[in-house]
């Protein structure tokens, strides 16, 4: 045997020893990469965060006193519904008197959105990726109301149908000084029924985001800056605003609140667009389900799969954070749900000959 070979023979020992500095030494580069990975991820948080609170327009100490609930609305509204057969609180002629005939001629005016293509969606990593990608759309002409549906315009609905008046109305009447509020706190089945009622429909998706951002694939309403002053968002109002109020946030088309004031119910089903990277589980509809009786001891709950799609809202709100509010973004709910911050409005087809 060479000397060569007696130096590279190990004893067992030593081969034990090795072994573990050898792991040692793999576990310790592990935890270093999980540790650099994971100070990256706060770090993209931080960014985030920072982003944010440049934009918000209130003290952020503020924020514990100004959040609601998440199922508090949707209790609220549950409630409400038993009252479906509640007799109006205004009759057709009161209704009528709400408002001067020029605010009701200002209120109920469309505005015209040309035939054409237009970029819908975004290819924009940090988006959602339900709103991936970017891709082109060819549409017919059609109208859409220039403002939110209004607590008066709603009210002269429910005299003149008897339909259930939204939760926060009391004794069926319209709360002092929100006559042009957008009316919130109905559901996707209501906003349906109310655009029925007026001669209209809901406007499907391609068609609201059209409306709210042009041909050019701006990220707002007004181009790609993000403008606090344009917009009701982020709490920086507290509530929804009356719907003439932001002539400087309009859409290319002269539509207003396209971003913030309230999220807007739209036609269309919460689906993927073609060639989307979003995971197929984020579009399946899901139920909170108590799954036995420990669960429901603990008040837990399982979000559990069902065969149904939840329905679009487009355009963000007062309560929603900046990002939430551009042209491109998409939010879902269940139609049967409403919140504070749930609106729409109408829109219809152009008759061509």
């Amino acid at each position: 045997m060479s000397k060569l070979d007696k130096k590279i023979i190990l004893s067992p020992a030593e081969q034990l020893r090795r072994k573990r500095f050898f792991s040692a030494t793999i576990i310790t580069c592990i935890a270093l990469v999980v540790v650099g990975g994971s100070l990256h991820v706060v770090k993209l948080g931080s960014i985030r965060m920072g982003e944010m609170r440049a934009l918000a327009t209130y003290n952020l100490k503020e924020e514990s006193t100004r959040i609601r609930a998440a199922g508090e609305d949707i209790a609220l509204h549950e409630e409400n519904e038993n009252r479906k057969n509640q007799s109006a609180g205004y009759t057709v002629s009161e209704a009528d008197a709400l408002l001067t005939k020029e605010q009701w001629k200002e209120l109920d005016s469309m505005v015209t959105i040309p035939a054409g293509k237009f970029l819908m969606g975004t290819n924009l990593k940090n988006a959602d990726a339900a709103s991936h990608p970017q891709h082109q759309v060819n549409l017919d002409a059609f109208q859409i109301d220039k403002y939110l549906v209004t607590n008066a315009q709603y009210a002269r609905f429910i005299a003149a149908t008897g339909h259930r008046p939204p939760s926060d109305w009391k004794n069926g009447k319209i709360q002092e000084g929100t006559l042009q509020y957008p009316v919130t706190l109905v559901n996707w089945y209501d906003a349906s029924a109310y655009a029925k009622w007026a001669g209209k429909r809901l406007p499907t998706e391609a068609e609201w985001e059209k409306a709210a951002r042009g041909t050019d694939g701006r990220r707002w309403p007004w181009g790609n800056e993000m403008d606090p002053a344009r917009l009701n968002t982020y709490y920086n109002v507290g509530s929804a605003t009356n719907v003439t109020t932001y002539s400087n946030g309009a859409s290319p088309y002269g539509v207003f609140d396209m971003a913030g004031n309230v999220n807007e119910w739209v036609e269309d089903d919460f689906l993927p667009y073609k060639g989307t990277d979003a995971e197929a589980e984020v579009f399946k509809g899901k139920i909170a389900k108590v799954q036995n009786e420990q669960d429901q001891a603990m008040k837990v709950a399982d979000l559990v799969p069902v065969n149904k799609y939840y329905k679009v809202l487009r355009g963000g709100s007062w309560k929603g954070d900046p990002f939430s509010t551009a042209t491109y973004h998409r939010d879902y709910s269940w139609p049967n749900y409403a919140s504070d911050f749930y609106g729409f409005r109408c829109a219809s087809s152009v008759k061509t000959n």
